[in-house]
């Protein structure tokens, strides 16, 4: 007669008893967790972004390109991280400088090589950074520039660079005029151009100039330029926009725009262009209405689609900042 053991049988019973017995409450627990950041990755160091409060000198904003936000209060000897619990990809931040706990976030990276990050559309703090909600266009994927109205704080203009990887239609300049509750999609080129920057015209905020980017990335090629870039003027606030003429021919990439706040009239405008002895530095003293190019230096022209920001003293019309492998610094106009 052949003996057989329980034993195992037993075991197996038991086991069977035990993971039916925790699979109900597991949901519970997992339910509770929370991401949150426990350090960088290989690109958070990349610097997106800055932003600083104007009546407050040693406070600023920076925005990472995988690390989210950080706040200073001590002109940048030490910082901490004030958006841990949203998406850590950031393409701008804009401080409403009147009231500088107001402060505005545009996710999605738009210094596009091929190992950026996604965004979730845009976020609103009114107590400097403490809490923030989510106030729309979670279909950007980047937000490039973020300008608010001075004197009326609820309406913000921004400027989305949209989709990499494919066309998309939710791309272009878009406009809110009560604290993102809602968005006006104010100009729109195509589904393959995205706003790569904006500048506001201090003194006259219904002045605007969008720089306007056809590009597309894929994972073995990547194209900057295309019919549709080009630079947008509009004098009432988006209504209408008029492209403007005077810029080099034939097809252009990445544009950067700035708007010299202490005479307006003087634009700044970087260009990436079809010829290489047409790229470089322009400069308008009307407005937008003529350029006449005032530097094609290397650190001026260096790696176009991606080092495309230009800063302009508040106080000084020929002082220039322009960002590139080097801070580049220029005190005559160019």
């Amino acid at each position: 007669m052949r003996k057989t053991s329980l034993l195992p049988a037993f075991f197996l019973l038991l086991s069977v008893h035990f993971l039916f017995a925790q699979q109900a409450p597991l949901d519970v627990p997992f339910g509770d967790l929370r991401a949150r950041s426990i350090g960088p990755a290989v690109m958070s160091g990349r610097v997106s972004t800055i932003a600083g409060v104007e009546s407050s000198a040693k406070t600023l904003y920076i925005g990472a390109a995988s690390g989210g936000v950080w706040k200073s209060n001590s002109a940048g000897a030490s910082f901490r991280p004030v958006f841990d619990e949203h998406t850590q990809s950031i393409g701008a931040i804009a401080i409403d400088q009147a009231h500088p706990d107001t402060v505005w976030v545009g996710t999605g990276e738009p210094w596009v090589r091929n190992s950026v990050s996604v965004g979730t559309g845009i976020y609103l703090s009114t107590n400097g950074g403490n809490s923030w909600a989510f106030k729309g266009l979670e279909n950007s994927e980047r937000i490039a520039k973020i300008e608010v109205h001075p004197s009326e704080p609820a309406t913000v203009f921004v400027a989305v660079q949209g989709h990499l990887w494919n066309a998309n239609p939710d791309r272009g300049v878009y406009k809110t005029t009560d604290f993102g509750q809602s968005w006006e999609r104010i100009l729109f080129v195509d589904e393959n151009t995205g706003c790569a920057d904006l500048s506001m015209d201090p003194s006259d905020p219904d002045v605007l100039y969008a720089a306007m980017w056809d590009h597309r990335r894929s994972p073995d090629f990547f194209r900057s330029g295309g019919p549709g870039s080009g630079l947008y003027k509009t004098t009432d606030g988006g209504k209408t926009w008029k492209k403007l003429d005077n810029l080099p021919a034939g097809q252009l990439g990445r544009l950067a725009v700035a708007v010299a706040p202490s005479n307006p009239q003087i634009v700044y405008l970087t260009v990436e262009a079809e010829k290489k002895e047409d790229k470089g530095l322009y400069r308008s003293t009307d407005g937008g209405a003529s350029w006449t190019q005032v530097n094609t230096d290397f650190n001026t022209t260096v790696r176009p689609f991606y080092f495309s920001r230009l800063v302009v003293d508040p106080t000084d019309e020929n002082k220039i900042f322009k960002c590139g492998l080097n801070l580049t610094i220029s005190e005559d106009g160019g």
